[in-house]
């Protein structure tokens, strides 16, 4: 949890990039602590003094830790629940290699992993790509994000990240082995990498696909994928009809629970069916089957969507295969929703002119750039104004308001002979994604 100011200095531009956000511990009870000690806000500095203990060889490499821990980050700026937040809960990677080809490959293989996670689990697309000097992580070699957007705010927020840290560290830490090689060169400095997901990811999920009647959660990740609920028991239902309904309720549970479906069943007798509809749709579950006298006189079942709120009846005697196919529809339907709302507001903008228009549209840009930083800050600073060319009023609480680099993705559309920047009069070196985000 805390790390001394002497270890967490080390490594200057680490310090640097995580400076204004860094919580200091200065006093324990009445007494002034001698050294400041910082809470932590990531860990290189605190695990990698025990790398160098740990690795005597290069056979000891590569050495690949896997953790999940809170950080703190004193953001005053933007705190939002999940999004950004002072505390939060994130799993972080540190590894350590021979090469720098494995790194490379290390980094790019969880890069990876989490494109995976957002697209195939929480069913959100995003854009692998290289984020820029200015948003590279302090003291790394380079970073790798993937990058998201939220329709409803027409803004981009990063995911995931996978950081080369090159030799960087190492050499501060003296994290090193004789060469193996045997050549002139006879220590070899290990060649390390960080990554981590956060809970944002949460919260990215909830704003992507989420509406007015509250939460949306796709099949995969959702905690239960199907609620049971007996519909048709009113004060006049016989007792023996009413527990018919409850044993047949508690029959297809048991049914679709041996058939690897996530499901719990709503026998509260103090709320009405539409009661528990509400519910149910608030908590976000992907689809309510409803069991009544007549569907059990059917020999079926009402199964109803979360994402469309469409009906359909399933013979209980197909369940067991027509279920996970509904579920399956309802994960692809959700990631292709609203992959169309990121494709269909990713913009090509190649004159300035047109930049400030398009991203008030609530769009994110894809411009060619020249790839100076000081550019780069000009982008942002320029782009912070309306269409009439009015400034925007800084709201403490809110995004943003000019439009930063968010990476340079991977897949590039072909730059045109002399294509200059977006903004100066360089030529262009690469497209790079630019958005107000979280």
């Amino acid at each position: 949890m805390f790390v001394s100011s002497r270890v967490l200095e080390k490594e200057k531009d680490h310090i640097e990039g995580f400076a204004p956000e860094v919580a200091w511990v200065t006093r324990a009870g009445s007494s002034e602590l001698d050294e400041p000690i910082a809470i932590r806000p990531t860990s290189e500095t605190v695990m990698y003094p025990y790398y160098a203990k740990w690795i005597r060889s290069h056979r000891d490499l590569p050495l690949k830790l896997n953790q999940w821990n809170s950080v703190v980050r004193w953001e005053f700026k933007h705190p939002q629940p999940f999004l950004r937040t002072r505390e939060f809960l994130w799993q972080e990677g540190h590894t350590a290699h021979l090469t720098e080809k494995e790194a490379d490959e290390q980094v790019m293989y969880i890069l990876e992993l989490y494109r995976r996670v957002y697209e195939e689990l929480l069913a959100v697309p995003v854009v692998p790509g290289t984020k820029t000097e200015n948003e590279k992580f302090a003291g790394g070699k380079y970073t790798t994000s993937v990058e998201g957007y939220i329709p409803a705010t027409g803004r981009g927020i990063q995911g995931a990240t996978s950081h080369h840290l090159g030799e960087n560290f190492s050499r501060m830490f003296q994290i090193s082995v004789e060469n193996p090689e045997g050549t002139d060169k006879p220590k070899v400095f290990a060649n390390q990498t960080s990554w981590g997901i956060s809970t944002r990811s949460i919260g990215v999920m909830v704003m992507i696909h989420s509406d007015n009647k509250g939460l949306v959660i796709p099949p995969k990740v959702s905690q239960f994928q199907v609620v049971i609920i007996p519909v048709g028991v009113t004060a006049k239902t016989s007792k023996a009809d009413k527990e018919n309904i409850y044993e047949s309720c508690k029959s297809l549970e048991k049914q679709l629970k041996l058939a690897g479906i996530r499901t719990t069943s709503d026998y509260r007798d103090n709320y009405s069916p539409g009661w528990k509809f509400s519910n149910w749709e608030l908590k976000g579950l992907p689809v309510r089957l409803e069991l009544g006298p007549k569907d059990i006189a059917n020999g079926s079942v009402l199964a109803v969507r979360r994402d469309n709120g469409a009906k359909v009846s399933i013979k209980l005697s197909e369940i067991e295969t027509k279920l996970p196919e509904l579920l399956d529809d309802i994960q692809k339907s959700l990631f292709l929703a609203a992959k169309k709302k990121f494709d269909t507001h990713r913009v090509i903008v190649e004159e300035w002119k047109d930049f400030v228009h398009v991203l008030n549209q609530k769009n994110v840009i894809l411009a060619p750039w020249c790839g100076v930083p000081e550019c780069e800050d000009n982008i942002k600073k320029e782009s912070a104004r309306k269409d009439d060319g009015e400034a925007f009023e800084v709201d403490e609480k809110a995004p943003s308001m000019g439009a930063k680099s968010l990476c340079t993705p991977f897949e590039q559309p072909k730059l045109k002979p002399g294509q200059k920047c977006v903004l100066c009069d360089k030529l262009a070196v690469n497209y790079t994604l630019f958005g107000r985000s979280y």
